[in-house]
């Protein structure tokens, strides 16, 4: 920031003293002096204007500027054909000559600036209206949305050192962070509040590389939905979109966005769990069937056991059928040998009164 403001008033300085150069050898005439000040007027007028410019118009003054580069080009060539035509045909006098360049000229500037703006989302580089393909140089950035960074297993990972390439956190999933941080249900006020504390472990981390990118997602406006600016912001910056959420998976991968899944990856890492293991888990609460209940593991996987509604609360042994693998989590089935929990509870049962028998003389 420091810089900048330096370069402002290099640059006013630099524009005064050739003005006041050019006044100096002219002969400092009434018209000399309305040049001096109007030139002055116009090095302000360009300072105030690029400091009161946001960062989010740039890339709209860049599309002025490309139109406006694009406009004068073609107008120079059609004032040459203009001045040919005029020549053989139509013999006008200079000063109607020069208005019909200058119009022409005008109109052919605007069309320009206002195809480039219209357009501009659509190329890769508008120079000239030529789509280049990207030469991605170096590791593709991983984009991060909101709820990889809300589930946390992220800073895990990236404590393995399983990723070289730089973390990115767009500024709108950082704005959707602190909305959710700030909201008035305590639920989601926790959940943000532990994207904000893991978002500072992976910033705090010498491990990996995390950038926060003030870089608005190219065609869409500022209200969309978030999870359309993050592929559109993944298209951009030609990255891999790292999340667990199903739906936005499939919708990124139909856009051609690469993606990894975090509840894929874990599911990868699992111990697969073979039918006719024994397994235990804490029933929780009952289950979509009657005779069902639902606990869940260390790991957070889902366990539906059969005989087992009403041991709920209760740690059971269960024998497992099957199970279910998906992007969207892992489920293990399996069922609940009422014969091998009683004895079970029987053996423990004798053991507690062994213990309690006093010996006899």
């Amino acid at each position: 920031m420091i810089l900048l403001y330096f370069i402002r008033f290099l640059f006013f300085v630099t524009a005064t003293a050739f003005l006041f150069v050019g006044l100096h050898e002219t002969a400092r005439t009434q018209q000399d002096i309305y040049v001096f000040v109007m030139g002055l007027s116009l090095t302000v007028l360009a300072i105030v204007v690029e400091w009161l410019t946001p960062k989010k118009s740039l890339s709209a003054l860049t599309g002025v500027f490309f139109g406006l580069l694009i406009g004068m080009f073609v107008s120079w060539g059609l004032s040459k054909i203009i001045q040919m035509v005029n020549v053989i045909y139509f013999e006008l006098d200079e000063k109607t000559l020069n208005m019909a360049i200058w119009f022409v000229g005008t109109c052919v500037c605007y069309l320009c600036i206002s195809i480039v703006l219209r357009t501009k989302d659509d190329f890769r580089t508008i120079i000239p209206y030529i789509e280049f393909s990207r030469q991605t140089k170096g590791l593709r950035p991983l984009v991060l949305d909101t709820s990889v960074i809300i589930d946390g297993r992220i800073a895990d990972i990236a404590q393995t050192r399983l990723f070289d390439a730089p973390l990115i956190v767009p500024r709108f999933v950082l704005n959707e962070l602190q909305l959710v941080a700030d909201s008035s249900d305590k639920i989601k006020r926790n959940r943000g509040r532990r994207g904000l504390d893991i978002l500072n472990k992976l910033q705090s981390s010498s491990t990996v590389e995390v950038k926060i990118d003030d870089t608005p997602p190219p065609g869409v406006e500022s209200n969309t939905e978030v999870d359309q600016k993050l592929i559109a912001f993944a298209k951009n910056c030609d990255g891999r979109l790292v999340t667990n959420d199903f739906n936005l998976n499939k919708v990124a991968s139909l856009r051609g966005v690469d993606v990894i899944n975090i509840n894929e990856l874990a599911n990868a890492l699992k111990t697969v769990t073979l039918p006719g293991e024994t397994m235990q888990v804490k029933i929780l609460r009952p289950g979509e069937e009657p005779t069902q209940g639902v606990g869940y593991l260390e790991d957070g996987t889902m366990v539906v056991v059969e005989n087992a509604s009403d041991r709920i609360g209760q740690n059971v042994t269960f024998v497992v059928t099957s199970a279910l693998q998906t992007s969207a989590g892992r489920m293990i089935f399996g069922k609940c040998e009422n014969g091998a929990e009683s004895s079970l509870q029987n053996a423990g049962s004798g053991q507690r009164n062994n213990s309690r028998r006093q010996p006899t003389r």
